[in-house]
């Protein structure tokens, strides 16, 4: 398989690295010193592009995909108001596209297990609900993006929780998140919820960045030759 790889960082090289080691050629690498490279006759030569960028390029690296009909496997977070623009944009133009907020396949268990505890704990009014996350001091945005899914699928299951907020909170209807950057955590989320008697809490910890590159590359694997939008629930058979 040809891969365009658009974003050139430590995960962009951790994907080079499982990709080759997988007998995939990578015939695309894009950095910031080499944005000229991402035009239609560059990137056309792929049979799929992983992007994983910054929430200000995301957007337009994805359309330039969809304009030289190369499916596209994306990472980013921080640019999910665009999302709905994207996936409606893929199938008018009948393309191909996944993102996620975490490819790693543990971390998508981790949501399954996240959304059948909040629905066993939507009865369960005595139990509050907060949410912590630990990554390195360079990630951009705080929540993390794997944290804003976790949260959504909180929300989704406990209506008593109308919102989430990035801090501590006392307010009855929030939902906080503790956001933490501490080095070299490549990864941590923890869901706790707490009652007068007991807590019970679900936690993901990456060991790597291996994980997240992995399933990145299963997902341009699954998603060759395809059209539609998709999510990981649909590479790993979860629904």
């Amino acid at each position: 398989m040809k891969i365009a790889l658009i974003g050139y960082g430590k995960m962009g090289q951790a994907i080079d690295a499982i990709a080759t080691a997988k007998g995939h050629e990578i015939i695309l690498r894009v950095d910031v010193g080499s944005k000229h490279l991402l035009e239609k006759e560059h990137l056309g030569q792929a049979d799929v592009a992983i992007e994983f960028t910054t929430p200000e390029t995301a957007y337009h690296n994805i359309l330039k995909c969809f304009d030289a009909n190369v499916p596209v496997v994306s990472g980013t977070t921080g640019w999910l108001d665009k999302l709905p623009e994207v996936k409606a944009l893929c199938l008018e133009k009948n393309q191909a596209f996944i993102h996620a907020t975490n490819f790693s396949i543990g971390v998508n268990i981790f949501f399954e297990l996240n959304k059948k505890l909040a629905a066993l704990m939507a009865g369960q009014p005595q139990y509050n609900v907060k949410m912590e996350e630990i990554h390195h001091t360079h990630k951009k945005d705080a929540p993390s993006g794997t944290a804003i899914t976790l949260a959504e699928q909180v929300l989704a299951a406990v209506p008593r929780k109308t919102g989430w907020v990035n801090e501590e909170s006392n307010q009855p209807e929030a939902l906080p998140i503790i956001s933490k950057r501490i080095d070299p955590a490549p990864g941590t989320h923890t869901v706790t919820y707490t009652s007068a008697i007991d807590d019970i809490s679900i936690t993901h910890t990456a060991h790597s960045r291996e994980g997240f590159a992995a399933g990145a590359v299963v997902a341009a694997e699954w998603l060759k030759g395809k059209t539609g939008v998709f999510t990981m629930r649909d590479v790993l058979n979860l629904g």
